[in-house]
């Protein structure tokens, strides 16, 4: 009798069965689609608090009773990062684990009442978009509207649109139109003459940085002094916490020929830890939602990740008169100083006079 788990049986059995694969191609999307994502999620106590405390994380409203009661919750909620990485993470198995590069996310929106731990979240997508890519033939673009829904009441707690390269099975032919233009003589960046930083972390701080800047050709821009080194936590267990199936964060045998040689972090928990040492640095009240996001490379176990924030405009108009709001641009980067995410963010701030 064959005996199949001899090695040499074993290799031969393995070249020729079948693989049941995972995910989606390109052709399988079309404008208009609705993709209803199953299995949901219940946002619980310690996936919480552990993706808090692993991203740095550490406003009190989100751990106290007492810090949440005087912010106006009725108890500690569910973090807004913690809350988007699991919208996006149950969505990766329909949309996006063939694979491809994740070119961005926008209009990031919490558009519900607060929410708290024992929700279950269902999510739902729409395809909006998708579109042949003239530079990688083997891939076409796609652009899907999520929403993370309140199983219970439907109310929409989470929303978002993310693009992506996919693959595709055949890949097209192209006329080359996506190849890089010919290099434009560089003068060098244009960058103002000085940078300030506010003095605290109040919003009266960032308006009247923002008028200092204003006098004169001045930015209000500034790093942060947390970084957060790459370990197995924040790599592999935070993404399959999220039920983020993408095997660029767990999958080491796969990604070992890939160009980043070994798993690499989900974005949203790098973005999360950059936004983590710019909320340490700031008294924010509410988060109000975020924009252009993209990712420019990938982020490894061992690679550490840095913060910088420009603030680009303070308004004293906010849903507390205990606040005003601000827009952040927040940029994470690693121990080379390579930027590594980017994205703007509004924010309401607490008032120092409140």
């Amino acid at each position: 009798m064959t005996d199949w788990t001899d090695p040499d049986t074993f290799a031969q059995a393995l070249e020729q069965v079948e693989t049941k694969e995972k995910g989606n191609c390109f052709e399988d999307f079309e404008e208009g689609d609705i993709i209803e994502h199953d299995p949901g999620l219940t946002l619980t106590q310690f996936g919480n608090e552990q993706w808090m405390g692993q991203t740095l994380n550490h406003d009190p409203a989100y751990w106290r009773t007492d810090a949440a009661e005087a912010r106006g919750f009725e108890e500690p909620p569910v973090h807004p990062d913690y809350l988007t990485a699991a919208t996006l993470g149950i969505t990766v198995e329909d949309l996006s684990e063939k694979g491809g590069y994740f070119l961005g996310r926008t209009d990031v929106r919490f558009p519900g009442t607060p929410v708290y731990t024992g929700t279950e979240l269902h999510v739902e997508s729409e395809v909006v978009n998708r579109a042949t890519s003239s530079s990688r033939p083997e891939y076409g673009i796609v652009s899907w509207r999520t929403r993370g829904k309140d199983a219970e009441t439907g109310e929409v707690l989470c929303s978002y649109e993310r693009t992506n390269m996919i693959p595709r099975r055949e890949p097209v032919a192209t006329d080359g139109s996506g190849a890089a233009a010919a290099e434009e003589e560089d003068d060098g960046p244009d960058l103002p003459d000085e940078f300030i930083a506010p003095e605290g972390g109040y919003f009266e701080d960032f308006v009247a940085a923002l008028e200092e800047a204003d006098d004169q050709n001045a930015a209000v821009a500034y790093r942060h002094e947390r970084g957060r080194t790459q370990d197995d936590v924040t790599v592999a267990s935070l993404p399959l916490a999220t039920l983020n199936t993408a095997k660029q964060h767990h999958n080491v045998d796969v990604m070992s020929d890939s160009p980043s040689g070994d798993i690499v972090t989900y974005g949203d928990v790098t973005r999360s830890t950059a936004l983590g040492h710019a909320r340490s640095d700031e008294q924010t009240w509410r988060e109000v939602g975020f924009d252009d996001e993209s990712f420019h490379t990938f982020v490894a176990v061992g690679d550490t990740v840095y913060a910088f924030t420009r603030v680009l405009e303070a308004e004293d108009d906010a849903s507390s008169d205990k606040a005003g709001t601000v827009t952040f641009e927040h940029i994470a980067f690693n121990q080379d100083d390579e930027p590594v995410y980017s994205g703007t963010r509004t924010a309401e701030i607490r008032k120092r006079s409140n």
